[in-house]
């Protein structure tokens, strides 16, 4: 079993095939609910601008998890940051339960954390359904008490607490100037605006 990494649109076309196979195994024809849309284009599934970076769980040539890090400058209590988020997360139907997601979850978060794959971020900021708050605590990371992300862009802005969204704010901090500053991002509503294609990563 390999832990594979990859810029989403340089990820080789036998792998990149079975990932968008799972998304539409797990979000048919509509997309994933973290906002990012699915494309024509095969070899990406996220705005570039974001710099998506793949990760792959990878037993004998089959994809048995994915997903993508996302990462933005964003400005937050008079202060600039990079930060990075998870996208697309999902395990092939067929081995859930076997702790390959939360295998994956966790590499990212050490990779992420640790700058292994040249991120170089000071904070990691996603949302998820409440039910899957505890799986993403069990890989490192926390929720953000009272905390909204706002997505989307500031002209058409996709917050986390629209009507009929159940979503919780997870985060880690990376770097020193993140830690230090870890309350201003408790009970607020944190402007992220990656963009129109992936809404809230």
């Amino acid at each position: 079993m390999q832990l594979l990494s990859f810029p989403e649109a340089a990820t080789p076309p036998e792998l990149r095939t079975q990932v968008l196979d799972l998304h539409e195994e797990a979000w048919p024809t509509a997309g994933p609910g973290s906002g990012a849309s699915a494309r024509d284009d095969a070899r990406t599934s996220h705005d570039p601008a974001l710099h998506p970076l793949s990760m792959l769980l990878v037993d004998d040539g089959t994809v048995l998890a994915a997903l993508d890090i996302l990462a933005k400058p964003i400005v937050h209590a008079g202060r600039s940051y990079r930060a990075g988020g998870l996208s697309t997360v999902v395990t092939r139907r067929a081995v859930r339960g076997r702790g390959h997601g939360r295998r994956l979850v966790t590499a990212a978060h050490h990779a992420m954390a640790s700058s292994d794959l040249g991120l170089h971020l000071d904070l990691g900021l996603f949302t998820c359904d409440r039910p899957l708050q505890s799986f993403y605590e069990s890989a490192g990371w926390h929720p953000l008490p009272g905390t909204v992300l706002v997505g989307g862009t500031p002209q058409a802005p996709f917050p986390s607490d629209r009507p009929g969204f159940d979503k919780v704010t997870m985060a880690d901090f990376f770097s020193p100037a993140a830690r230090q500053t870890r309350d201003a991002f408790l009970h607020t509503r944190l402007e992220l605006y990656p963009g129109e294609i992936d809404k809230l990563w």
